[in-house]
């Protein structure tokens, strides 16, 4: 949001219907990972009800069940079928974000309730975060950096040699609009670049394998950019860490389901895979303790699109999807 739409961060979050819309008006169901100067927005505009944490957005939805019409969530919150089957009135969902794995759609289709997310906004700031991971894992810059603070530069050197990533083998798994967008991005380090998809996409100037196994052997380093959810959980198994090798490095920003992380954790340890740069795990904000203890691997916390300018065009999004929803019945930007 921009100009006078922005509001400050600390808005009202507890479950109190909110907004000056009439009693009778249509009430929203705010999740509690909202934005605050989103969740500001909408509680100035109409009538809402926020849930204190997403442990208690199915309590709240029970509470207020006979008004609510709309959720309004993230990407992470979701809205599962328990949440729909508990309001009757529901006619549709709005995520923040780009990923639908934590959005029940079948339940959604089912109960004819539409559902939006906010596609493109954020595809430049997750390429960009992927080339500053794989950069930081190849050529060791957070290790440098610690190495630094605790004053070990004059004690033993700079460290170990890293990898050099330009003119290197690049494969990508999933080619969306994200994917491609790290393509591109990756096509001015003049790689070589393949990618997976399940089928091949038209127009791309890139080569398509149709082996996961064979893209991983190929590659230098292995990007994770593919859609979450039960279709690609743990797609990249121990046999596709050990095709990558000890000298490969595997990124993700797609979603931590999408590695098999007790695999990964293995690989690792044994030096059958030379590195790894993460944004996502399988169950976060819980991190592997064994992760954290690795100086080969990059962590960081979920921040994809976390930049002031794409998470403003995010929340734009949403609420251009809220507002034209409540007035024509359709949706800016449908997940189907």
């Amino acid at each position: 949001m921009s100009g006078d739409q922005s509001a400050s961060q600390d808005a009202p979050t507890d479950a109190q219907p909110g907004g000056a819309a009439s009693p009778d008006a249509p009430l929203l169901l705010l999740s509690a990972q909202l934005p605050p100067p989103l969740k500001a927005v909408l509680q100035d505009r109409h009538a809402c009800v926020a849930a204190p944490t997403r442990e208690q957005m199915l309590a709240t939805a029970h509470a207020h069940a006979d008004r609510i019409e709309m959720v309004v969530t993230t990407a992470t919150d979701g809205a599962d079928g328990a949440l729909i089957e508990a309001l009757p009135k529901l006619r549709a969902i709005c995520s923040l974000g780009v990923g639908l794995d934590a959005l029940d759609l079948e339940a959604a289709k089912a109960r004819a309730v539409a559902v939006s997310y906010t596609p493109d906004v954020l595809n430049d700031c997750v390429a960009d975060l992927a080339v500053g991971l794989l950069i930081d894992a190849a050529r060791g810059m957070g290790r440098a950096e610690r190495l630094v603070r605790r004053g070990d530069w004059p004690r033993i050197g700079p460290g170990p040699l890293g990898t050099r990533v330009s003119g290197r083998r690049l494969g990508i798994l999933g080619l969306g609009r994200i994917g491609q967008t790290i393509a591109r991005r990756f096509a001015g380090f003049d790689m070589d670049i393949r990618y997976h998809t399940r089928t091949p996409r038209e127009g791309v100037a890139w080569t398509h394998e149709p082996s996961l196994v064979e893209l991983a052997r190929w590659a230098d380093f292995l990007i994770v950019a593919c859609a979450g959810g039960e279709a690609t959980r743990h797609l990249v198994d121990a046999r596709v860490l050990d095709a990558l090798g000890p000298q490969g490095i595997v990124v993700n920003i797609a979603r931590g389901s999408v590695i098999d992380e007790a695999a990964l954790v293995l690989a690792l340890q044994q030096g059958r895979l030379g590195g790894a740069a993460l944004d996502v795990f399988d169950q976060e904000p819980q991190v592997p303790a064994a992760l954290m203890e690795m100086d080969n691997v990059v962590l960081l916390p979920h921040i994809g699109s976390a930049t002031a300018q794409t998470r403003r065009a995010m929340g734009d999004l949403v609420l251009a999807n809220v507002e034209e929803f409540l007035a024509t019945g359709r949706l800016r930007t449908p997940a189907y």
